[in-house]
């Protein structure tokens, strides 16, 4: 049995799973779980795996009978992975195809602690729908919100993939007391040949917003992708991989590359958060009385309050 190794007191050590997906599940989670216990032996305390993990991305067709690939919460995943979570000391956040009921379907990831206590789920909230990535096909937008863990290691936040750009989100749960935000992810080019500049700034800006949430909100974030090209007959999606954390300050300190299978472990200071948000103060200097309009979709016209006062 292999266990992460206790942490200087104010640390805690992460890890991110990076794979790319074969058609059997089997062999997926034959994987993570490798992954999962590479990142523990290495001290990672909490580890994530990337969305969908169980998969290939099947959301790049509409296919009904992909519904078939659900699992429910609890269910045969979470056992499994809660009983991985428990032999290995580690918290684990896992990635899946949620059947919450006949009909109705979530993109979720479920938070297990080091216990192997089942601590909740999130439900991805932004779900797209662009050319190869039809999820509102399959995916009900979540219902429970923002959420923030309290594990056995650090107290962490959820968000998955398209969430990623928007900061309404990071900030939301950074307001709840995340000390990381964990971005599972499934992002990359279409087609299979060479991204060009286009692609490579689509990459870039990928990379540079989640870096702007940790910065905005003096929190560690972490995202996790897959990497690989899959092909149906719907195209062809190749995932950059490119797996990191960075630190409250944006900077990145630790990163998988773009091509391969890989295990990301970083540890996390509970001391350069707080430094992070001494020096740069956001939540202290937030004006909250006038942020009620960005509850509105588009400030076309005047919110009510201003047409009163003109």
């Amino acid at each position: 049995m292999t266990r992460a190794p206790a942490s200087p007191a104010g640390e805690f050590t992460i890890g991110l799973v990076q794979m790319a997906c074969r058609p059997l599940a089997a062999r997926n989670h034959e994987a993570a779980e490798a992954g999962i216990r590479d990142a523990a032996g290495r001290g990672a305390q909490i580890v994530c795996l990337q969305e969908l993990f169980a998969t290939p991305y099947f959301c790049q067709r509409e296919d009904a009978a992909c519904f078939d690939l659900a699992e429910e919460i609890p269910g045969t995943l979470t056992t499994r992975y809660a009983r991985l979570a428990r032999a290995l000391g580690v918290v684990l956040i896992v990635p899946l195809f949620e059947r919450r009921a006949a009909g109705l379907y979530h993109n979720s990831a479920v938070v297990i602690d080091a216990s192997g206590e089942l601590l909740g789920v999130y439900r991805k909230v932004h779900v797209p729908d662009d050319p190869q990535f039809l999820e509102k096909f399959y995916f009900t937008p979540g219902d429970l919100g923002y959420r923030v863990f309290e594990t056995r290691h650090a107290r962490i936040g959820v968000l998955i993939c398209w969430d990623q750009w928007y900061p309404e989100a990071a900030r939301l749960t950074a307001l709840q007391g995340a000390e990381v935000i964990f971005y599972p992810t499934a992002i990359g080019w279409i087609g299979t040949g060479e991204p060009g500049d286009d692609g490579l700034a689509e990459r870039d800006a990928w990379m540079t917003v989640q870096r702007g949430h940790a910065i905005a909100n003096g929190v560690y974030v972490a995202a996790v992708n897959r990497v690989g090209t899959e092909t149906t007959e719907a195209g062809a999606l190749r995932f950059w991989g490119g797996s990191f954390v960075c630190d409250p300050g944006g900077r990145v300190i630790a990163r998988a590359d773009g091509d391969t299978a890989g295990v990301v472990v970083a540890r996390c200071s509970r001391r350069a958060l707080e430094e992070q948000r001494r020096a740069w103060p956001f939540l202290r200097d937030r004006r909250i009385d006038t942020y009620a309009p960005i509850t509105r979709r588009y400030l076309d016209d005047p919110p009510r309050e201003v047409q009163r006062a003109r």
